[in-house]
């Protein structure tokens, strides 16, 4: 199939430049909206031309598949509840030992990726922030040094989007929305970092705002005792608990200095796990792999029904109702209705990372536009900093402190709501740059693998760790690379806009070896490797032909030697 994707590269090239370039660019055709939704075929039978059997076997189905499709959405959910246990289990006591060295915080910077690293190995922005909101209430930590590792927390929690979205790898379309869908998230949380982060450390305006608000409450020392009303929790527990239960308040004890780091945090209770003798790690590990299994598996079959229930009328239906948009002079309400219901929504299960992993399917099968998925996003943000004002709210120490920190988060989030959709015209710079990342992994499908590890493990490691050696090596380092990626984005806007400002020299980048200007050449590595593990495979399999004794065998095998043989397989793109 022919690659949809003419820009998969970190800087795009151009092969022809000169006068018959700016006429072809002049004349070109629209460009085909790659996201668009698809159009629905009306090939439903109709019930008067079905025979008995026929509308037997419709009316089992549609009772069936609605109550599997629920089934599947609580298994997945349950995965994705186990799946944040076990990143607890291997990182949890790592994350409370990180955030517990003050020093080390007081860099904004650092604080920043240390709250993406510590939300990534927790799996759960409510968790970190819930730890960060106790520090502060607890007096270990104050509201200034806190609110780079919330915004860090933001950008962490998005990991399980991405994690999500590769499960529809097996289809190039389906792939390139759900990837786009899963990215628009972590987009808009970089973007209002980038913005807000040296806005804080410059003016303080998020601490300034709390505080204002802060100095209007009455003066009282009680604190307040309202409880978490996780509603989803309630429904998940019965299975989860069983499976593992751990000890949350063990990772807030070693935040704060008070918990032993060598301690396991895995409750004694009825649980699979209770009397286990391996460590937490070894733990983490079975329950990491058996949640990604369960989790793939409901998210393949979760698809699969999608797309069963999901046609003619129904899925004409479905799309009116995601999609829809508010008629006469209050159209421009929709995406802040949106806004509202992924707010409450997120509030109602507790947690952004649930809600917006359930949504990414049905972006990636083209139920919803990631224009709508947008705002309800943005709403989950919202929502999402529910969590820290309960915890504020329960807490048994400095309540301002902690409340203030909380309204800090709540307001980080509104502002990026305010610059990034609120202003149409920003409106439009997570929305194309996840479209631009959906397109490259369209082409090159590794490239989701890579986006994981290297965004949210190998890029704050290195941040943090330069930021380690200083504020003023920090700046050396970070504040070129900074003004040499917008340059490039930059260049590549006008190459795409308005060629004929650029020099001819600059219309294209031709002029850089091949691996500073494409993926091309990693992707050939990536055939290569896989091309190897396939030969590999074929003679592992040969060998055993020629040891085993059975003619049988040999019949099966010669099959199987032969599927490998086939060149369309093994040239299949990655």
């Amino acid at each position: 199939m022919k690659s949809s994707c003419s820009s998969s590269t970190l800087v795009e090239s151009s092969k022809r430049t000169g006068p018959e370039v700016d006429s072809e660019i002049e004349t070109a055709p629209a460009e085909v909206d790659l996201y668009a939704l698809t159009d629905i075929p009306d090939d439903d039978k109709k019930w008067k031309d079905m025979s008995d059997k026929e509308r037997i076997i419709w009316v089992l189905l549609a009772i069936l598949k609605p109550i599997l499709l629920v089934g599947l959405l609580y298994l997945f959910i349950c995965s994705l509840d186990v799946l944040s246990a076990a990143f607890k289990l291997l990182g949890g006591k790592a994350a409370g030992e990180a955030l517990s060295n003050n020093e080390v915080l007081l860099n904004p910077v650092a604080g920043l990726m240390i709250g993406v690293l510590v939300t990534v190995l927790v799996q759960s922005s409510s968790t970190s922030t819930s730890i960060v909101v106790s520090m502060v209430s607890a007096e270990i930590l104050t509201v200034k040094p806190a609110i780079p590792i919330i915004m860090g927390a933001n950008i962490g929690t998005t990991v399980t989007n991405t994690i999500v979205a590769m499960g529809q790898t097996a289809d190039r379309n389906q792939f390139r929305r759900a990837f786009a869908a899963a990215t628009v998230h972590d987009m808009f949380n970089w973007l209002c970092v980038i913005v807000l982060l040296p806005v804080e450390v410059i003016s303080g305006y998020l601490f300034e705002v709390s505080n204002a608000i802060i100095q209007t409450l009455p003066s009282t020392e009680n604190n307040g005792t309202s409880e978490n009303p996780e509603f989803l929790k309630a429904l998940t527990k019965p299975l989860t608990s069983r499976i593992v239960s751990l000890d949350n308040s063990a990772i807030n004890d070693i935040a704060k200095g008070e918990g032993q780091a060598n301690a396991s945090i895995i409750k004694k209770g009825d649980h699979l796990f209770s009397e286990t003798t391996w460590s937490d790690g070894s733990v983490g590990a079975l329950l990491l792999v058996a949640s990604l299994v369960v989790l793939c598996i409901c998210l393949a079959f979760i698809v699969k029904l999608l797309h069963s229930i999901l046609k003619g009328k129904i899925a004409r239906l479905a799309r009116k109702l995601f999609n829809g948009k508010l008629d006469g002079c209050v159209g421009f309400l929709s995406g802040l209705v949106a806004i509202v219901v992924g707010a409450g929504l997120t509030i109602l299960v507790q947690s952004s990372s649930i809600f917006t992993s359930a949504i990414t399917p049905l972006v990636g099968v083209g139920v919803i536009h990631i224009e709508r998925m947008y705002p309800l996003t943005l709403g989950s943000n919202i929502g999402t900093t529910g969590t820290s004002i309960l915890a504020a709210l329960a807490s048994s120490g400095n309540f301002y402190e902690s409340f203030k920190l909380s309204l800090c988060h709540l307001f980080f989030n509104i502002t990026g709501v305010f610059l990034f959709f609120i202003i149409y015209p920003l409106r439009k710079l997570p929305i194309n740059a996840a479209k631009y990342m959906g397109n490259i992994t369209a082409e090159y499908r590794w490239f989701a693998i890579a986006y994981l590890i290297c965004m949210f493990f190998l890029l704050p490691a290195l941040v943090f760790a330069i930021s380690l050696a200083g504020v003023n090596v920090l700046i050396g380092i970070l504040v070129p690379c900074l003004v040499l990626i917008v340059a490039i984005i930059i260049i590549n806007v006008l190459q795409n806009k308005r060629p004929k400002v650029l020099p001819s020299k600059l219309r294209s980048w031709d002029f850089l070896p091949e691996w500073m200007r494409s993926l091309a050449p990693y992707d050939r590595i990536v055939i290569s490797v896989k091309n190897k593990i396939v030969c590999n495979c074929e003679n592992s399999g040969k060998e055993d032909d020629k040891e085993s004794p059975s003619d049988e065998f040999y019949k099966i095998s010669d099959v199987k030697s032969n599927a490998f043989d086939n060149d369309a397989f093994i040239s299949v793109k990655f």
